[in-house]
């Protein structure tokens, strides 16, 4: 229960906060003169807050609407991550409320997440794109470019594993070491080379 939980808690948190990045990048290149004003102390506080805040939600809900369940049989989850779909296929009763509160918290919400960022980096090419000198435009394009390659990271192997249910017997387990252990490591260095 515990790593159904924290596995989907630390996931949700991590997609808000992208999504929270990229608005904030968004401010920072459209509206470079408001920033201050747009993204003060309290607009921080609260962006992080409420992201923790809806991240335990949706780890909660789903947690415990999984393991409400009835069990029976076997209760061997043969992969390296007990991710909710692997457990609900172990359930003896009707798993369809689980399978529809999982598809849009594990697909449509990040999906709509990711449309945001994506609607924030049509806007910010848009605003860049209008800058007359090639030295801020290098400068503004370089402002996103660590942040775009920790998104690629995130988002690739999720959308691998659940888009590609055919793929996914062999795929999850590379793919999760990929986005648990590999990411990380390659976090710093991406900040890092950004600053």
């Amino acid at each position: 229960m515990s790593q159904v939980f924290f596995y989907h808690f630390l996931g949700s948190t991590e997609c808000l906060l992208y999504t929270v990045m990229a608005y904030d990048r968004y401010v920072a290149i459209c509206h470079p003169l408001r920033y201050l004003l747009i993204m003060n102390r309290r607009v921080c506080a609260l962006l992080a807050t409420g992201t923790w805040i809806t991240s335990s939600f949706h780890a909660t809900i789903l947690t415990s609407l999984t393991f409400t369940l009835p069990y029976c049989g076997s209760n061997v989850v043969d992969y390296f991550f007990c991710n909710i779909f692997l457990v609900i296929k172990l359930a003896c009763a009707d798993t369809y409320v689980i399978e529809t509160v999982s598809f849009t918290s594990i697909g449509v919400v990040p999906m709509t997440y990711f449309l945001l960022i994506l609607a924030s980096y049509i806007r910010i090419v848009y605003s860049i794109l209008k800058i007359n000198s090639a030295e801020r435009r290098c400068k503004a394009a370089s402002t996103c470019a660590s942040h775009l390659v920790v998104v690629k990271l995130f988002f690739r192997p999720c959308a691998l594993v659940y888009t590609r249910p055919q793929l996914s017997t062999v795929l999850v387990t590379p793919m999760q070491l990929f986005g648990y252990v590999v990411t990380p490591m390659l976090k710093p260095a991406i900040y890092t080379l950004r600053n």
